[in-house]
């Protein structure tokens, strides 16, 4: 028997549709990435040791033996991944402290870090996400130090994500920490939902963007922004 999805509709989504139907589908719930109000009141050593419980009964259903020595210890890794890499922007203690400095220079151009590399996993399926993300802002009086445009891109980056909200995260935060409105995202990515199962299209890849300030209002700012990072 089919489950009939009914919890999108308590997140503002009118659907209720079949699982089955909408499972290929890029279903879209919010700007703010899904999480319980009790998210983190499980402390990272108990998350872990239940992941490594629940993904060792996983393996057990598929058939795998567990004694084996390359698989016996696969569960306590992948535990371990998930909490402290490759989900690790969950948890709010991780976001990177962008201390800000004067922009004594009077630098008043655009500032573009381009070609920085991410790596997320599709909520939907569980799987990578790769690509590069682009990003511009022009200073209100403040600068940022560079690594730490590539640090909140990875902060992002490291939680079940759809590319839309990733975009729209990384462009807001950089908005609040430099207080400018001037500021623009482009990331370019692929998905190995589409490339490794499903449709199987291995040259695809997502573009999505976050144009905001001049670079929303201004064609020639748009412009300069997207001649540098296609050079």
């Amino acid at each position: 028997m089919k489950q009939k999805e009914t919890l999108l509709n308590t997140m503002g989504i009118n659907i209720s549709r079949d699982i089955d139907e909408i499972g290929d589908e890029h279903v879209g719930t919010s700007f703010e990435t899904p999480l319980r109000e009790d998210a983190f009141e499980m402390d990272d050593a108990l998350k872990i040791e239940l992941i490594e419980k629940h993904f060792r009964e996983i393996m057990h259903i598929m058939g795998l033996d567990l004694t084996d020595d390359s698989l016996k210890g696969t569960p306590r890794r992948v535990a371990k991944m998930y909490i402290q890499e490759i989900f690790s922007g969950l948890d709010p203690k991780n976001k990177p402290d962008a201390k800000l400095f004067e922009n004594k220079y009077k630098y008043n151009e655009m500032l573009v870090e381009k070609d920085i590399t991410f790596f997320s996993n599709c909520e939907h399926h569980f799987v990578p996400i790769y690509g590069k993300a682009h990003v511009a802002y022009i200073s209100n009086g403040t600068v940022i130090g560079l690594s730490k445009i590539n640090r909140i891109v990875q902060y992002f980056a490291k939680r079940p994500q759809v590319q839309e909200r990733l975009t729209m995260q990384i462009g807001n935060e950089l908005k609040e920490i430099l207080g400018t409105n001037d500021v623009a995202v482009v990331i370019d990515a692929h998905h190995m939902c589409v490339s490794s199962r499903g449709v199987k299209d291995v040259n695809s890849s997502t573009v999505t963007s976050f144009y905001s300030g001049k670079f929303e209002k201004e064609e020639n700012s748009r412009s300069e922004f997207m001649k540098y990072i296609s050079l």
